[in-house]
C-alpha cells in the first residue's frame, strides 16, 4: 500500500487510541478535537482502491408477491467454528432467513487500526464455508449487524471507524441502494398481497447509539451485567434519521410486521446490552409501534448466545407484545436451560444456551404463530403458540 503522509499516520495512531472511549465523542462534540469519522474519508478513499473486499457471494431475491409461511433467524456466528447447523437451518425450508448481528467475530484479532483487517479476514473466512455458500445460494437473505460485525465488543457510535465497517458489511452482502444511501445498515422490504402483507424491518442498534452507562464498582444490582439504565434526556439508540425512517415504515400498509433488533428489547431481567439500559428510546420505539398502520406484531432479537420466548404488556405499547431471541448458532455460552440465571415474569419458555436458530411459521388465516426454538440439528428445543389481532 502507498505510503501515507506523515501527518495523516499520526492522526490514524492517535485516532486508534480513542475510538473505543465515549468521552472521544463527546470531545468532538464540542470541539476539542475533530470528527474522527471526517477526518478518516481522506484515508479511506486512498485505502479502497487498494483492496479486495470479501463477499458473500449470490443470494436469490425473494419475489414481492410471495406469501410468506415460514422464515427463520439467527444471531452469533463465529466464522471459525463448524458451519453445520446451515444444513439444518436449510433442511427447516425458511423463505427467508434473517441474520441479526455478530454474524461474524471481526473484532477478536483486531490491532486497532482502521483498515479494520480482522473484521475482513473473518468476513472471508465465513465466505469460504462450503455449508454457508450452499445455503446463501438457496435462501433469500436479509442482514443487519451487532457488535462483533460492527467493531468492538459493545461499541456504538464513538466507534471512529464505523463507516469503513459499513463499507465492508454492505459490500459483503451486496446490500441494495436504499440501504447503501444512508448511515448505518437498517433495512425493510414487504413481501405478499393485500390480506397476506409481512413487512421486514431490520434496526440498526448500533450505528447511532450512545455508550451504556456502567454500574458503579461497589453497586450491588439487582440482576446480572455491567450496566445500569440511565433516563438522561438525549441519549440515542436509532438516531433521528433512523427514527423518522421507522415512522415512515410503520405508516406502510401491513397485516403483520416483524421488527429485528439485534439486542433483546423487552427484557429487564439481565444487565448486559439491551433497550431496557436507555428506557426512554425503549418507550420511544413502544409508543411508535403502537401508532402503526395497522398489523399483528412480533419482535426478534439475538445477542445474548441464549434463546427464549417472551410477552408483555408495556405500558407505553398499550397491547400484548411478544418478542423471540435466537442466539447463538455456533458460539454457545454454557448448555441447557439457564433459566435458574435470570428470574423474569415475561419469559414464557426457559433460557436455553445450546445453538439454536428460530423458526416463524404464519397462518395468515387464523392469524396465528407458531414459534419454534431449534437446536443445530433442526430438533426443537421449545415452542410457543402466539396470536395477533392487528389493530
Amino acid at each position: 500500500m502507498k505510503q501515507l503522509p506523515k501527518a495523516l499516520r499520526a492522526a490514524l495512531v492517535a485516532l486508534a487510541l480513542i475510538s473505543l472511549p465515549a468521552r472521544a465523542e463527546k470531545s468532538a462534540e464540542q470541539g476539542m478535537l475533530p470528527d474522527p469519522v471526517e477526518l478518516l474519508k481522506p484515508y479511506y478513499s486512498a485505502l479502497r482502491p487498494q483492496i479486495s473486499l470479501p463477499q458473500a457471494g449470490p443470494n436469490p431475491a425473494l419475489p414481492a408477491q410471495t406469501t410468506v409461511h415460514r422464515l427463520a433467524f439467527g444471531s452469533c456466528e463465529h466464522q471459525s467454528y463448524p458451519q453445520a447447523f446451515w444444513n439444518a437451518i436449510c433442511d427447516a425450508d425458511p423463505q427467508l432467513f434473517l441474520m441479526l448481528g455478530d454474524n461474524v467475530y471481526g473484532d477478536l484479532l483486531w490491532n486497532g487500526g482502521a483498515d479494520l483487517g480482522s473484521l475482513r479476514t473473518a468476513y472471508a473466512k465465513l465466505a469460504g464455508h462450503t455449508e454457508f455458500a450452499a445455503f446463501r445460494s438457496m435462501v433469500p437473505m436479509m442482514e443487519t449487524w451487532d457488535d462483533h460485525d460492527f467493531g468492538f465488543n459493545d461499541g456504538g457510535s464513538a466507534f471512529a471507524f464505523r463507516e469503513w465497517s459499513e463499507t465492508i458489511f454492505e459490500h459483503f452482502w451486496s446490500a441494495g441502494e436504499a440501504l447503501r444511501s444512508r448511515p448505518g445498515v437498517y433495512d425493510s422490504a414487504i413481501f405478499g398481497e393485500e390480506g397476506k402483507r409481512l413487512q421486514v424491518i431490520l434496526l440498526d442498534t448500533r450505528f447511532f447509539r450512545s455508550p451504556f452507562q456502567l454500574l458503579p464498582a461497589d453497586a450491588q444490582p439487582s440482576v446480572h451485567g455491567p450496566y445500569r439504565p440511565d433516563d438522561t434526556p438525549g441519549l440515542e439508540v436509532l438516531g433521528e434519521a433512523q427514527w423518522a425512517w421507522l415512522q415512515q415504515e410503520l405508516a406502510k400498509p401491513a397485516d403483520l410486521r416483524i421488527i429485528a433488533s439485534s439486542i433483546q428489547v423487552m427484557t429487564d431481567a439481565h444487565g448486559y446490552e439491551s433497550w431496557r439500559l436507555l428506557p426512554l428510546e425503549r418507550d420511544r420505539l413502544y409508543r411508535m409501534i403502537g401508532a402503526r398502520a395497522g398489523g399483528g406484531l412480533l419482535l426478534l432479537s439475538g445477542d445474548r448466545h441464549r434463546g427464549a420466548i417472551y410477552s408483555a404488556n408495556p405500558a407505553a405499547l398499550g397491547e400484548e407484545l411478544w418478542e423471540f431471541t435466537s442466539s447463538s448458532l455456533n458460539l454457545p455460552v454454557g448448555s441447557g436451560d439457564r433459566s435458574a440465571d435470570e428470574a423474569d415474569p415475561s419469559r414464557r419458555t426457559g433460557l436455553y444456551a445450546d445453538p439454536n436458530f428460530g423458526l416463524v411459521d404464519i397462518d395468515w388465516a387464523k392469524k396465528r404463530l407458531t414459534l419454534s426454538l431449534m437446536d443445530d440439528k433442526g430438533g426443537v428445543i421449545a415452542r410457543q403458540e402466539a396470536g395477533w389481532t392487528g389493530k
